[in-house]
């Protein structure tokens, strides 16, 4: 075989990820566009052919039909947003949120048998028990089901919920962070109720070390709004002297469409971006813009804090921010896509100090995540 022709063995080991029969069936679908063939009627592909292949892969891996990845690969520029595709898409979302309402309600099951502390272990085993015997071939049988939970939710009265029992049994294997980690993680969860959380939080390898070594130095803290500033543990941020400041400084801007409007169109609150201290920690839980911007400045070496959180809210801008922040080299804490807000954002700082306040001598996180 002369190059630059390769079989569909070599193209397969090019791309990685696909196999000689994902090929042929990309190949039906159309997926694939029809290759010279040798002379034993072998497939030859080229390097546009790995190209194309590549992207096959990775918009499949994102979540798209491949019904939707050829009109994609196949349409022209001015094409790609015909009503027709746009509707197809939204389609397949809604199709999505309808799996993720499913899976939602299963884990919320799990929750309700897993989660059980041990003062609730015998009516778990009751529950269990009940449930395998469970005929529900009649809307009566049916009816018996909610009866089964109501008796497993009353022994919720005769005690206060244990939330660290309950996390040891629904959280995912935690050993490789450390300590300060999995307490920040731990506090995160709670403040949302929403274990699947934690495969969406992300910390650069330094977070921790940066962010302990600033707050040992009396740095500040500048957050996006003041509704933000307003859940910060004032206490224990007192006691190591470091102040507060707020980017924009108006209380009668508390939600998430004001911040970003504002923001974006005031140019008074971009220059307070542009006097962010030196070695600051800049925790941003609402706007978008503010987080995207502050990026910029961090890429352009006009600002440079010590540690950025990045959590705001959006569907389109949001994700974009948090892509570009863990681009950058500054140390960060995000969560990944539109998942945020002002409260994760501040919660996860007051984790940082308390756990510094509380130890300080702690040294786990210079050798673990």
């Amino acid at each position: 075989m002369k190059a630059p022709y390769l079989t569909i063995k070599e193209l397969t080991d090019a791309v990685g990820g696909v196999t000689p029969r994902m090929v042929r069936h990309y190949h039906t679908l159309g997926l694939l566009p029809p290759v010279q063939r040798s002379e034993g009627n072998y497939r030859l592909y080229t390097q546009q052919d790995v190209q194309r292949l590549q992207r096959v892969i990775a918009l499949k891996q994102q979540g798209f039909q491949l019904s939707h990845i050829r009109q994609l690969l196949d349409s022209q520029s001015e094409e790609l947003t015909n009503p027709t595709l746009m509707a197809q898409l939204q389609q397949q979302y809604r199709a999505v949120i309808e799996q993720i309402t499913r899976l939602r309600q299963t884990a919320t099951a799990l929750e309700g048998l897993l989660g059980r502390d041990r003062d609730c272990q015998s009516t778990q085993a009751e529950v269990l028990a009940q449930i395998k015997q469970l005929d529900v071939n009649t809307q009566e049988e049916l009816g018996k089901l909610d009866q089964i939970w109501s008796n497993l939710d009353a022994e919720t009265t005769a005690h206060p919920e244990a939330f660290q029992e309950s996390l040891q049994r629904l959280l995912p294997d935690l050993s490789d962070y450390s300590e300060v980690t999995v307490h920040l993680l731990h506090q995160l969860v709670l403040a949302c109720g929403d274990v699947s959380l934690i495969n969406f939080v992300s910390l650069s390898p330094s977070a921790v070390a940066s962010a302990r070594k600033v707050l040992k130095a009396k740095c500040c803290i500048v957050t996006d709004l003041p509704s933000v500033a307003a859940t910060l543990d004032r206490t224990r941020l007192a006691h190591l002297e470091c102040p507060i400041a707020t980017l924009i400084d108006d209380p009668h801007i508390t939600g998430v469409s004001e911040a970003e409007q504002t923001f974006y169109n005031h140019p008074a609150w971009q220059e307070r971006l542009r006097q962010t201290p030196k070695g600051s920690v800049l925790v941003i839980g609402y706007a978008p813009s503010v987080l995207l911007a502050a990026c910029q400045l961090i890429e352009q070496q006009q600002i440079e804090p010590a540690l950025v959180i990045g959590m705001p809210i959006g569907f389109s801008h949001a994700p974009a921010a948090k892509r570009r922040l863990a681009a950058t080299k500054v140390a960060h804490i995000t969560i990944q896509g539109s998942f945020g807000g002002g409260l994760l954002a501040s919660v996860t700082l007051n984790s940082l100090v308390e756990t510094l306040i509380e130890k300080p001598d702690c040294h786990c996180y210079l050798t673990r995540s």
